[in-house]
């Protein structure tokens, strides 16, 4: 990606590893200045020092929605924010954790959606949110994914002129999570031939960050996969 300077701020929840922290990145080494978040302050800002001097690292936890924000209080304008902390989970209505199940939602749904009501009073009204969902969005289990699509359609009215759209990542193959686990099956049924790669979903992001016209979309990068 080649570099340019824009005076925009990009607040990116849960950047402090996987393709939050890549998105990170990206934005810094595009010339945005990055806040980026982790449940660990020390880990955070080890993170935003490793990215450059455009990010500063800041302590959020999700599963505390009453908290975030005093958490959010030290930022004082965001053009733009990602949403991409996540927690996996592989529940099962036959195999339901309720405990676990109840964190999720915690911070899929109502982490997600009282972060981004904490900073929608500073944000800039040309700017956009984009939220982390995944293909569960398609194929449903009580980890909540799917409602993500909902929050888009909620959110896209109450926030406007602010824009929400959504990325539903397939599997990102080179991502840690998937780490030394034989993909074999995924790929033989994904029409692209391999999986998703993270770079990939970095720019599917930053398209949903930066074009003006898109708006209310819920944008599946899985290279085809739910297709066959």
């Amino acid at each position: 990606m080649g570099r340019y300077v824009v005076d925009v701020t990009t607040l990116v929840i849960g950047g402090t590893s996987g393709i939050g922290r890549e998105v990170a990145r990206a934005l810094a080494d595009a010339g945005e200045s990055v806040i980026l978040t982790g449940r660990d302050a020390d880990r955070a800002e080890k993170a935003a020092k490793e990215i450059g001097p455009g990010a500063r690292g800041l302590a959020v936890d999700l599963t505390w929605p009453h908290a975030l924000p005093a958490a959010l209080s030290s930022v004082e304008h965001v053009d733009n924010v990602v949403l991409a902390a996540v927690e996996r989970d592989a529940g099962t209505g036959a195999d339901y954790d309720v405990d676990r199940t109840i964190q999720l939602a915690t911070l899929k749904l109502v982490g997600y959606t009282k972060a981004a009501h904490a900073v929608f009073p500073r944000m800039s009204r040309t700017g956009s949110v984009v939220i982390f969902g995944g293909l569960t969005n398609d194929r449903p289990y009580p980890a909540l994914n799917g409602a993500v699509a909902g929050l888009v359609s909620t959110l896209v009215p109450e926030l406007a002129p602010i824009r929400v759209n959504a990325v539903h990542p397939g599997v990102v193959g080179d991502s840690p999570h998937w780490a030394g686990r034989s993909l074999d099956t995924v790929q033989a049924r994904t029409a692209i031939g391999r999986t998703v790669a993270t770079a990939e979903v970095v720019d599917a992001v930053l398209f949903l960050l930066r074009n003006p016209a898109v708006n209310g979309v819920n944008l599946v990068v899985d290279g085809g996969w739910l297709a066959g």
